[in-house]
């Protein structure tokens, strides 16, 4: 995978990006545990990553030409939602949580607690289309992120709740700084952090 093949997102790439970004988190344990019905799951998941495509548009939206791979990214010091884009987003998050809701907060809540205080880019989801996978796209499409990301000369942090995922996230760079836990039950998450180049 070139660079050259890897764009910024646009919003015409919203709904092939929010489907493929379902699909490939089908499985994923942290989505398996705020969507236990995987019928629930594979009906609100793209909505969800709708959403949070939304939300990173302040960031880096990475696609791979056909979106068979993305990588958004939060910029460094990246607020929490205003008040008004919380009223703004509530009936949407609704419609695609549901009764996912508390668990989702739990995720969400435990994920923050867990960010490290020093500024840093903040690799919020990384998805292949399980079509296509075992090509290089992600890899390709996080290297692209990284290289983008290096002239500011700050840390990039990930979370992964994938134990199989660490390997990989290692390969590029990052060295896990903690594991934890989501309360009541929910799954095990490696927090990773790469240095500045």
């Amino acid at each position: 995978m070139t660079a050259a093949a890897i764009r910024e997102a646009t919003a015409a790439d919203r709904t092939a990006i929010a489907a493929m970004l379902g699909r490939a988190f089908a499985d994923d344990p942290a989505m398996s545990y705020v969507f236990p019905d995987p019928v629930v799951r594979t009906k609100r998941l793209p909505r969800l990553f709708a959403l949070l495509l939304d939300e990173d548009s302040a960031g880096m939206r990475l696609v791979t030409g056909h979106s068979q791979a993305a990588t958004l990214w939060q910029a460094p010091g990246r607020t929490p939602p205003s008040l008004v884009y919380m009223l703004r987003h509530a009936l949407p998050l609704i419609g695609a949580l549901g009764t996912a809701i508390p668990r989702a907060l739990r995720v969400a809540d435990a994920i923050d607690e867990h960010a490290p205080p020093q500024r840093h880019w903040y690799l919020h989801i990384a998805g292949v289309d399980p079509g296509s996978q075992g090509q290089g796209l992600g890899k390709g499409s996080i290297r692209e992120g990284l290289a983008r990301v290096a002239v500011d000369g700050m840390p990039a942090y990930l979370e992964t709740a994938t134990e199989s995922n660490v390997g990989l996230y290692q390969s590029l760079g990052f060295a896990v700084t903690g594991e934890w836990h989501v309360p009541k039950g929910g799954p095990k998450f490696w927090s990773m952090l790469r240095p500045p180049d």
